[in-house]
């Protein structure tokens, strides 16, 4: 008797998880289409740089700390550097916003 009253609840318990796995699918398939990869910036540069725009270029914030700023710079210039195939504006444009942030521009802006 007990026996059987077990396999009454092992087999009520699996077609209850079966239920909830099915729903459970069902609301992740119906949910909608989201963006999985990451946004970029989709301006140009402006005439002149500013705070803003070099965080953008970076990828960091306006308030980053310096050590923060370097670890970018060297991120993003291993990625574009002319002598790895990347553009020598690009890499100018990198210099120049690593400059501005850490507050070492002469007021030359880029070389283009």
């Amino acid at each position: 008797m007990v026996s059987a009253m077990m396999a009454g609840f092992t087999v009520a318990a699996a077609a209850y998880a079966g239920r909830c796995s099915i729903q459970a699918w069902q609301a992740f398939k119906a949910r909608p289409p989201t963006a999985k990869l990451r946004r970029f910036y989709e301006g140009g540069f402006q005439s002149v740089m500013n705070r803003r725009e070099a965080a953008l270029i970076l990828g960091v914030r306006e308030r980053t700390p310096a050590e923060k700023v370097r670890e970018a710079h060297r991120r993003v210039m291993v990625a574009n550097h002319p002598d790895a195939g990347g553009s020598h504006y690009l890499a100018s444009k990198i210099n120049e916003a690593k400059e501005l942030m850490l507050g070492k521009t002469k007021g030359g802006g880029s070389a283009f």
